[in-house]
């Protein structure tokens, strides 16, 4: 039976009702619910948007109907098979459907069942939308798509792999530890598409066929735009999951952090050495392990008797602002333990001890998806952080990162891990939220993130890789794909963080590649675990966790400190032309890292590039990735010239040149037609030279 409203219809037979509606300007969302079982949750997605009526045209016929949004048009025909075509009559995804007609004896063929034409193996008996009762009573579901083989996908959040096309891969849509999901990409065939289930899944991008699969959930819910540039796609996405905030301006320069400062007098003496430096700190990291126990959100006074004392000092002194780390862990001999067991605000375990992690005591992570837990922990923090004056907040381990990721174990107030184990960071992301309510542009440091994780102010970072050329060259492309699945801020521990010793000749090779990268990414921040690790203050509370080396830019040598403070500088001169990136990311989503064909679609080969991006729409960066790499090949996008920052050297666009890359130089280049912005960094460079 299929009913026809203003904006939408819905098809229901059987055990399926499916919902098709204009979503957004030339989108739409599609629902489908097992038993007929439908409800109103929107995920990633905002409210709906208020539909232009004249735009949306819904046709029914005897065997379809479909359904026009703008541009694009979606038609379910008499296979009970979804279809989506741009104003161009272009297929742009079509569901993959491989089912066979039964005829009874009185000529009727089986209710269900589809007419099925000679290309296609009717024996396979495979549908579109399939629902496999679990038990317990949700489902097994999987949704297929046909697969172009030639079309490149772009996006999906964070893996560790070097790969930036993301056809012909296997993604699991789970968080973990250096592992992001964020279930949206761009196709190169002109759409964009949110899958918009936060349950533990997997897709597989296959040459022959796009599988959507989830382990235990009772809907599938996507979205699907399409555009006539990469840009329009992702700017109609931006539009119905949210924007960033504005980055404040004073965050623009260099955070510094290591594992871990462990009392006020280190935190001031860092920050004492960069001023005597002329070198103007954004933030500073208070690390893990400043309270006494986990879950009880408060500073350890015996290391930290005046907070309040300290971060005036760091605001008024040296103008710069504290980063405090905070876990959703709670120790079973914290304070405050039972507060959490007597009200349910812990994470419920299917079998087995529940327990999650054992870093300095056994702990349980606290339910996030629990507003009632959110509400307590808020108070908390509101009571031992933001009173002192402290506005940004670090959420670390916030996948969550359990000691094994068995997510079909866990549950939570919301349902199971399985059925909705990616929201909750989004969660942990509005608690903090709550907690900054009233701050024009809030910014949370955090790891892990979902679709939409954008809007709450979350800058997401690659977690804890290893400090190693392997896991740098991991990056690249990984920080382009977060930008276009719609996570504008993003960025990295330079030179990683497990591992790295300063006397090291190779990572200290590694540090200044990795550190000329990150100057022409979002946010500039040292981070890591540096060796060897130093002796625990004490047996007890915050003081008996241990620390890392040194990790600041005066420690690795002259030479590398020589070469960072000239990238810190550079950072400075660009700050004028990132504060408009950030306001531009803020108002229509654009990434501030790029792949090439973000700017320049009609240029085949820009589709091609990896390892190259743009940041901004005006430079050109091509960090270098292997040890002793002293020269490199680099795709210049046709259409304009490129200035070489280096050596003022013009080069016609559409060509690929060979160019020497010391290790004081990542190579460079900016759009020559726009090269007067860039003045300052210009002469500063040639002085440099």
């Amino acid at each position: 039976m299929i009913r026809v409203e203003k904006d939408y219809f819905e098809s229901r037979f059987d055990n399926e009702l499916l919902i098709v509606e204009a979503w957004g300007k030339d989108s739409l969302r599609v629902r489908s619910f097992a038993d007929q079982n439908d409800f109103e949750e929107n995920f990633a997605l905002l409210e709906k948007p208020d539909s232009n009526i004249n735009e949306i045209e819904i046709k029914q016929s005897e065997h379809s109907v479909e359904i026009i949004n703008g541009k694009i048009r979606g038609k379910l025909d008499h296979r009970n098979r979804l279809i989506f075509y741009n104003d161009k009559n272009e297929i742009l995804l079509k569901e993959y459907i491989r089912l066979r007609a039964v005829k009874h004896d009185d000529g009727a063929e089986d209710a269900g069942t589809v007419e099925v034409t000679s290309d296609f193996n009717s024996t396979l008996k495979l549908s579109s939308r399939e629902y496999k009762a679990n038990q317990g009573g949700d489902f097994k579901v999987t949704t297929r798509f046909e697969s172009e083989p030639k079309e490149k996908i772009f996006g999906m959040g964070q893996y560790q792999h070097s790969f930036l096309d993301l056809k012909n891969t296997i993604l699991e849509l789970a968080q973990r530890n250096s592992q992001i999901s964020i279930p949206f990409y761009i196709s190169s065939l002109g759409y964009g598409f949110l899958w918009n289930n936060p349950g533990i899944g997997e897709v597989n991008f296959a040459k022959n066929l796009t599988e959507w699969k989830m382990f235990g959930t009772h809907f599938i819910d996507y979205w699907i735009t399409c555009g006539e540039e990469p840009k329009e796609i992702l700017q109609k996405y931006a539009n119905v999951t949210g924007k960033a905030p504005k980055m404040p301006n004073h965050l623009l320069g260099l955070w510094q952090s290591k594992l871990r400062y462990r009392t006020p007098d280190e935190v001031l003496e860092v920050v004492k050495k960069y001023q005597d430096r002329g070198i103007q700190l954004s933030s500073i990291a208070i690390d893990y392990f400043h309270w006494p126990k986990q879950g009880e959100y408060r500073f350890d006074y015996d290391y930290w008797p005046d907070p309040s004392g300290l971060v005036k000092e760091l605001k008024e002194n040296y103008h710069v602002e504290p980063l405090i780390s905070i876990w959703p862990t709670v120790q079973n001999d914290a304070e405050n333990y039972n507060h959490y067991l007597e009200n349910g605000y812990l994470v419920q375990v299917n079998r087995g001890v529940r327990m999650t992690m054992q870093i300095q005591g056994s702990t349980i992570f606290v339910d996030m998806t629990n507003p009632d837990a959110r509400d307590y922990i808020a108070g908390l923090i509101e009571q031992n952080y933001k009173k002192f004056g402290i506005n940004y907040f670090w959420l670390d381990v916030a996948e969550p990162g359990y000691a094994v990721y068995d997510f079909d174990n866990f549950r939570y107030k919301k349902g199971t891990d399985l059925q909705c184990g990616n929201m909750y960071p989004i969660d942990y992301l509005k608690m903090i939220s709550q907690v900054n309510s009233n701050q024009d542009s809030p910014v949370t440091l955090v790891r892990g993130g979902w679709a939409g994780a954008q809007k709450y102010g979350a800058l997401l970072w690659s977690g804890d890789i290893d400090s190693s050329f392997e896991a740098f060259k991991n990056q690249v492309n990984t920080g382009l794909n977060v930008g276009m699945a719609g996570i504008p801020w993003w960025t990295t521990d330079i030179g990683g963080f497990h591992g790295g010793n300063p006397k090291n000749e190779e990572f200290r090779e590694l540090l200044v590649r990795w550190f000329q990268y990150a100057t022409f990414s979002p946010v500039l921040r040292m981070h890591g675990d540096r060796l060897p690790h130093s002796k625990p203050l004490s047996e007890s509370g915050g003081g008996s966790m241990v620390t890392g080396a040194p990790n600041e830019i005066w420690s690795y040598g002259s030479e590398v400190e020589d070469i960072l403070t000239k990238y810190i500088h550079m950072r400075e001169k660009l700050k004028p032309y990132i504060e408009l990136l950030m306001t531009e990311a803020h108002e229509t989503g654009d990434p501030l890292m790029r792949p090439l064909f973000y700017e320049f679609p009609s240029d085949e080969r820009s589709w091609e590039a990896e390892d190259t991006y743009l940041f901004g729409p005006d430079i050109l960066v091509s960090p270098i990735m292997k040890y002793e790499q002293r020269t490199a090949k680099i795709y210049l996008p046709k259409g304009i010239e490129w200035i070489n920052l280096w050596s003022n050297e013009i080069y016609e666009g559409g060509s690929e040149i060979e160019m020497t890359a010391n290790l004081e130089e990542i190579p460079l280049f900016l759009r020559a037609d726009k090269s007067e912005q860039f003045t300052e960094l210009i002469k500063f460079a040639r002085e440099e030279e």
